[in-house]
């Protein structure tokens, strides 16, 4: 009866396996228990760590949140106060205010560029400021990043150093208001009508109609010629011999007449003053006559003021003469050798000059006598 539990028991265990020819063991299987080991404690770190993590997408998805509500509040305010500048240049233009003011085309692109970058400037600094706030609740060390962010910026800034000027002068010009769509300015590089602004380039149209295209970090300094006010002035060359409170009348009497006219009454903004004489020579002088103008009118004014006065000047008989000096017709102080022919010593054939003129004749050569 003893033998029955032990031959059950022989029976019941497992041969122990034979040895491999090449002494490997076979892997391991995973049994149940170690699968419901492996989950438990997968089980406990969740619970250990889930607060952490809900605390930090909470406030990850706060940042979020309000970076995204505060751009768009920031920017909305910068468009209405944009919009509220325009409207104001309409509610003005075409009264008597309005042609004072500067015109609406130039206020209209100095608003559009002043609120493009105030957006720009908004909006990178409330969204890089979120994504430092976001990385640093990842516990992540900023002090590398910024530090390697300064260094990449310096060099990018000392790459494009000349884009970097070009763009800050603009800035600095436009919210300056050193000048504008419509504006006459000298530039240095080059002179004519401002046609655009912008941040980079300013275009400019000349004369002869060309444009030119001038970088804003490359003026290094402005002439305006269409703020404020401008003056004409006229230089009018008269003989010496002329009366000169007869001129002065005269002239008098052009820039009253023009002052009461139309446009001219809008475009003159002082009367039109002799200022007297600028230069006095043996037989002529120069009269100066000034007066303040519209901005950019004063080329206009100059060009009617020589017209009327010339035509002034013909009523009264009063002689303008041009030049630094004053050239007498040929009427007055006629040539006294006009009518005289000059001499020819050519006219007497036995004057000496004649025959040293006349050609040599050729010599011939006398055979030895024998």
């Amino acid at each position: 009866m003893s033998s029955l539990p032990a031959a059950l028991t022989a029976a019941g265990a497992s041969p122990s396996p034979s040895p491999s020819p090449s002494g490997s063991t076979a892997p391991a299987v995973p049994t149940l228990q170690d699968a419901q080991e492996s989950a438990t404690n997968a089980a406990s770190w969740v619970e250990q760590n889930w607060s952490t993590w809900l605390a930090m997408g909470l406030q990850i998805l706060l940042i979020v949140v309000v970076a995204i509500a505060l751009r768009a509040v920031v920017r909305r305010a910068i468009t209405k106060l944009i919009d509220r500048m325009n409207r104001t240049v309409q509610a003005v233009d075409g009264t008597a205010l309005g042609g004072l003011l500067v015109n609406a085309e130039r206020r209209r692109q100095r608003a559009a560029a002043i609120g493009s970058v105030l957006r720009s400037v908004a909006s990178f600094v409330i969204l890089g400021t979120a994504a430092l706030m976001v990385l640093s609740t990842f516990k992540i060390n900023l002090a590398p990043l910024l530090a390697s962010a300064g260094v990449a910026g310096v060099a990018i800034g000392f790459g494009a150093r000349n884009l970097v000027t070009d763009f800050l002068s603009g800035v600095f010009m436009i919210l300056e208001d050193q000048y504008g769509v419509g504006d006459v300015i000298d530039a240095g590089v080059a002179t004519g009508e401002v046609i655009e602004v912008g941040l980079r380039v300013t275009k400019l149209r000349g004369d002869s109609g060309e444009i030119w295209y001038v970088r804003n970090g490359e003026v290094k300094r402005i002439g305006n010629l269409s703020q404020g006010w401008a003056t004409a002035g006229v230089d009018v060359t008269v003989k010496a011999s002329e009366d000169l409170d007869r001129v002065k009348g005269t002239l008098d009497e052009v820039a009253e007449k023009m002052s009461k006219e139309e446009p001219w009454n809008e475009l003159l903004w002082s009367p039109v003053e002799v200022l007297g004489l600028d230069s006095v020579l043996i037989d002529s002088m120069v009269v100066r006559v000034s007066a303040k103008t519209m901005p950019g009118k004063s080329v206009t004014v100059e060009r009617e003021l020589r017209w009327r006065i010339k035509r002034a000047f013909d009523a009264a008989s009063i002689r303008i003469v041009g030049g630094a000096t004053a050239v007498e017709d040929e009427e007055t102080t006629p040539d006294p050798t006009a009518t005289v022919a000059a001499p020819s010593v050519y006219s007497n054939a036995d004057s000496p000059q004649a025959t040293a003129a006349s050609p040599i004749a050729p010599q011939r050569s006398v055979p030895p006598a024998k």
